[in-house]
């Protein structure tokens, strides 16, 4: 009897076009391509290299402000030296250069949903998911640095509540679905249209006419459907707020946690409240960001990690914190213990590093541990040893925190990543959890993450698909929908006197192109 088939694991490159992502001065280390951050030529030859590797995607994080907490306010002298996230370059407008290099690769982009018009963003992602025949995905995020918030206009340059910004996402996708999938009816650019002399059936194409608490969108979407539809829908958010919109909108989610046990709570209530909403269980890929260095034994592994950390900058890897944690250091003593200090923050933060970082549980929690600490890999899991003791911590983790893949980031780019398919690719697919090759070549984005050749759009489980103008419909069944409701509250309660105009939720005149009211 054949022995049950593995579950083959997600693999994503984690990187930022930026002199330095998580590894704060590594732009000056023997091989890094950090100073090529800005060289289109170094990205689509990574984008080559991991699509030869199978890896699903390449996953670009992004930041709208610098790191400006430590020794501030407002101060990014420690942080220009080091390459830390600054300078940073919007990563979407690559894209489309790397997808022409590539074939299957997919490509996630970062975007925030506090700083740009919904309108704008839904129009960038299909031009980018048109470009790249469907394999582009948005990594969904709120945005939470002061510098980003004084910067953009309408926040009266003070950052928008937590909560309120996922209020405020919430809202935010709607609109984007609204564009995506009911702004275009499925058939609008039939080919039968053009043989009749018109691009696209003029009331195939409607206003969405959103009116909400935060955004007011008439539409329509100005950019023909694209291959998915609405991209593949990445979530990064892990409070308790970010959990339960990962649950209603994201297709993946990605988590960070120092321990599987510690990550295993926020899978299991993301899954859970997935359920809840109607959506299964698996429905949600969870990606577990760490960072993996590896070479032929655990010595010599060892031995680069501590090569690699001899490049570092320590006030770099200081102002990151501050950033991520809005707490200065700079205002503490170089030798106060971090565990004993008064501040609860600081306090809890590294308790947490003493209690989950291996060999890390006595030793002292200075300034210069905390600047050590993250100076390679940043706050996360990092992973030294040969291919199998890699290996073993990795399946540890899918076993224990029932994740479904890895967001690999680097310590040099593109040695890191070199090393990885060197030495720990060929033992994952000897253990039978990676595979040889896509099983959609070619496919979307989403058919690479579902495995499921055909799903292109979103599955009809998801909240999204509930905008979806399908072929041979005079409106989308929410419009119908929704006028059923209010008829049916208008007939109920004498008191109401608004009415459903017959031409309501109607597309542009297929004679005229004079907008009908949609509301």
């Amino acid at each position: 009897m054949s022995s049950p088939e593995r579950k083959q694991w997600i693999l994503n490159a984690f990187a930022m076009q930026s002199p330095s992502h998580l590894n704060p001065g590594l732009w000056k280390a023997p091989g890094d391509n950090g100073p090529r951050y800005t060289d289109l030529s170094a990205w689509i030859a990574l984008a080559q290299k991991l699509e030869a590797a199978k890896f699903h995607a390449i996953f670009f994080a992004d930041v709208l402000g610098g790191y400006d907490v430590y020794r501030g306010p407002a101060n990014l002298t420690p942080t220009i030296p080091a390459g830390a996230q600054f300078p940073i370059n919007d990563p979407l407008y690559s894209i489309p250069a790397m997808a022409a290099a590539t074939k299957t690769l997919g490509f996630g982009v970062t975007s925030s949903t506090t700083y740009e018009a919904p309108y704008s963003l839904a129009r960038k992602f299909s031009t980018v998911d048109h470009l790249t025949n469907g394999r582009v995905a948005w990594n969904i995020v709120t945005s939470y640095l002061d510098s980003a918030a004084r910067n953009f206009p309408g926040n009266s340059q003070v950052q928008v509540p937590h909560d309120t910004r996922y209020a405020i996402a919430h809202e935010y996708l709607d609109v984007c679905y609204k564009l995506w999938e009911g702004s275009w009816r499925d058939d609008a650019t039939d080919a039968r249209y053009k043989l009749a002399g018109s691009y696209a059936d003029p009331a195939g194409v409607r206003q969405i006419e959103h009116v909400g608490t935060h955004f007011k969108v008439p539409g329509p979407h100005i950019c023909e459907p694209s291959p998915q539809r609405t991209p593949f829908l990445f979530q990064a958010g892990t409070s308790g707020a970010g959990r339960t919109f990962a649950a209603q909108h994201a297709e993946a989610v990605f988590l960070n946690g120092h321990a599987p046990h510690l990550v295993r709570p926020s899978v299991d209530s993301i899954r859970d409240q997935a359920e809840s909403l109607g959506r299964p269980r698996d429905a949600i890929k969870i990606v577990a960001g760490l960072l993996v260095i590896v070479d032929e034994t655990d010595e010599k592994a060892h031995a680069k990690y501590k090569a690699i950390l001899s490049h570092g900058d320590r006030e770099g890897a200081l102002a990151l914190f501050g950033g991520w944690s809005g707490i200065d250091l700079s205002t503490y003593s170089d030798d106060e213990d971090f565990r004993f200090v008064e501040s609860k923050a600081v306090k809890s933060m590294v308790n947490h590093w003493s209690s989950t970082v291996p060999g890390l549980g006595d030793v002292p929690w200075t300034k210069s541990r905390i600047s050590e600490f993250l100076l390679v890999g940043g706050n996360g899991v990092k992973v030294v040893g040969s291919a199998t003791t890699v290996a073993d911590e990795l399946e540890r983790w899918v076993a224990e925190a029932d994740v479904d893949g890895f967001n690999l980031s680097y310590a040099t780019n593109p040695g890191t990543f070199d090393d990885i398919i060197k030495y720990l690719l060929p033992e994952l697919r000897k253990r039978g959890v990676f595979w040889e090759d896509y099983k959609v070549p070619g496919g979307t984005l989403r058919e690479t993450y579902t495995g499921s050749e055909g799903q292109t759009r979103l599955p009809a489980s998801h909240p999204g698909a509930r905008f979806v103008w399908r072929s041979g419909e005079e409106l989308p069944k929410y419009i119908k929908e929704q006028h059923e409701k209010a008829n049916g509250e208008t007939n109920g309660n004498t008191s109401t006197k608004r009415k459903i105009s017959e031409t309501e939720g109607q597309g542009l005149d297929a004679e005229n192109g004079v907008k009908r009211v949609d509301r």
